[in-house]
């Protein structure tokens, strides 16, 4: 006979447990010897402690929502006059310490006045920014947060 001649259920028979002892599973069936879980009736829940307040009753509830998202990074829109007539990536806006990382979201909020015409190329902008720096002759162009360069990328450009 050879390996794929066997003839195989495709699932085992289930386990008949308790039919005597000379069929292996007998007498006590695999639950050990008397006590609560050698019993039959409800079985008990995953965080019973026979009998003791179970600890997640035991500890308060954690009350709010954590959110695992991190935030965007914001720039207002009167530091974008420091940059007049040049692209202003999130690569500038870090050169210039208005951000803490360039490879993290940046979104544009509108406080004071733009006087200046830039073009930005950020992941977001207020709808009143875009509209405040098309009126001053500038541009918005929505782009992605830029992907930290590998260990093994860094080093071959340096080289």
């Amino acid at each position: 006979m050879k390996y794929h001649e066997l003839q195989v259920a495709a699932t085992p028979d289930r386990k008949r447990v308790g039919r005597g002892i000379a069929a292996g599973q007998g007498k006590t069936a695999g639950r050990g010897t008397k006590g609560q879980g050698a019993r039959t009736g409800k079985k008990l829940n995953a965080m019973f402690q026979g009998g003791q307040r179970p600890l997640a009753k035991a500890v308060p509830k954690a009350r709010g929502f954590k959110s695992l998202r991190t935030p965007a990074q914001v720039v207002y829109l009167d530091h974008l006059n420091a940059f007049k007539g040049k692209t202003v990536d999130n690569a500038v806006l870090f050169e210039a310490d208005l951000i803490g990382t360039p490879y993290q979201a940046v979104k544009v909020i509108i406080r004071g006045e733009l006087t200046e015409k830039v073009t930005l190329h950020v992941a977001g902008a207020s709808s009143n920014v875009v509209a405040a720096i098309v009126k001053a002759g500038g541009t918005f162009v929505k782009t992605p947060v830029p992907l930290k360069m590998s260990t093994k990328t860094a080093k071959k450009s340096d080289k």
